[in-house]
């Protein structure tokens, strides 16, 4: 096992091993095509890895953190027996789940379609956000989290 010292990454370098349809695969991704600049760099990382240069001389020349360039070494090391694309596009993520449920939705959805306020032609983001929490469907909410749970629903009253 590697320890750590001062905080440091450990000086033993992961191997990159690049079969030729694999650095023809590489080479083609960085040249060709619309990519996004991190999935670009990953590609580059791993054809200057295997040309034997170190995590220093890698993160100068890509302008990027060493951490970033032993990362992606790591991923290929633990992925070497899968596609290169695993290695290089990034995975999806799922994002912040959602603190509104679908009853603060609906609850909106109907004091939108509802006549509006006396003296007032129609509703606003911010007057049903005030009237969601003044119902108390929720604790607070923000008149662009209303406009959000609209947009969701394709509410569309024009």
């Amino acid at each position: 096992m590697l320890a750590l010292q001062g905080g440091r990454m450990p000086t033993r370098r992961r191997k990159v091993h690049l079969t030729k349809p694999q650095r023809t695969e590489l080479e083609t991704f960085v040249a060709h095509g619309k990519k996004s600049a991190r999935e670009i760099n990953r590609a580059r990382v791993l054809l200057l890895a295997e040309e034997g240069k170190s995590d220093s001389a890698i993160a100068r020349l890509l302008g990027l953190s060493r951490g970033t360039v032993y990362n992606v070494r790591r991923k290929y090391q633990a992925q070497a027996r899968h596609s290169l694309g695993e290695v290089v596009h990034d995975a999806s993520r799922s994002g912040r789940p959602s603190k509104l449920d679908s009853r603060v939705e609906a609850k909106a959805t109907m004091i939108a379609w509802s006549a509006p306020p006396e003296g007032r032609g129609r509703w606003t983001l911010h007057l049903i956000a005030d009237k969601l929490v003044t119902l108390g469907v929720t604790d607070s909410i923000s008149h662009e989290s209303v406009r959000t749970l609209l947009k969701q629903t394709n509410l569309s009253r024009g």
